[in-house]
């Protein structure tokens, strides 16, 4: 199978049917109910399979440039310059979408009301920030070369890829996975680490919920 296809295939099955979904059957925030049990499922037969197999794909050629799972200081840096800046994109986007006469409500679910439910959440929330960093940002900069695109080309399009996952958010919420994208991969470019900007995206989604809750 070429790799291409192989990208195409993982995200189809893996991230764009997830959006599909969402907009065949009319899920709505208000409506959506929190189930700790519903959390757990999605972990144990969504997250965990999905990381496994694209980290197989990754490792199966076994490429220096895909070593990079192993923790370093780099992760530090790259995580403390990500959070930051997610919250100053997630802020501007905020405004201007309050300009525009619109909302932009980043979580897919509501808030728990329990310490269960928000420890649970936490966990939800790595797992998922760890597949689409692997994905995004680890699995198809790091296959770049063999996609046959540039380092810039390859950032804008795992980007809008990005972009499209979160469509459920509207305009503004493509437009703030967008912009999050750039950042991500280009710092995943420039310190060759996961683990940072994979702890830094999840915390992100943790804070949006929390503000959620207190709204």
């Amino acid at each position: 199978m070429g790799v291409h296809i192989e990208a195409f295939i993982l995200y189809i099955v893996i991230f764009f049917s997830q959006t599909v979904i969402f907009f065949i059957t009319g899920r709505e925030f208000e409506t959506a109910s929190f189930s700790i049990n519903s959390l757990l499922l999605t972990i144990l037969i969504y997250f965990i399979p999905s990381i496994i197999m694209i980290l197989f794909l990754l490792y199966r050629k076994k490429k220096p440039e895909y070593r990079l799972v192993k923790p370093k200081i780099n992760d530090l840096f790259s995580g403390l310059i990500t959070l930051p800046a997610l919250f100053l994109i997630g802020i501007i986007i905020s405004f201007f979408s309050l300009l525009f006469g619109t909302v932009f409500r980043e979580p897919l679910i509501p808030s728990p009301s329990t310490p269960s439910g928000w420890v649970t959440l936490c966990i939800y929330c790595l797992f998922a920030a760890y597949l689409e960093e692997i994905y995004f940002r680890f699995y198809l900069l790091s296959k770049k070369e063999e996609l046959r695109l540039t380092a810039p080309f390859a950032l804008i399009i795992s980007s809008l890829l990005f972009g499209i996952c979160h469509l459920y958010g509207g305009f503004w919420g493509f437009l703030n996975a967008f912009l999050a994208g750039l950042l991500l991969g280009g710092i995943f470019l420039r310190y060759r680490a996961i683990h940072g900007i994979a702890i830094a995206h999840a915390a992100y989604n943790i804070t949006a919920f929390i503000l959620a809750r207190g709204l």
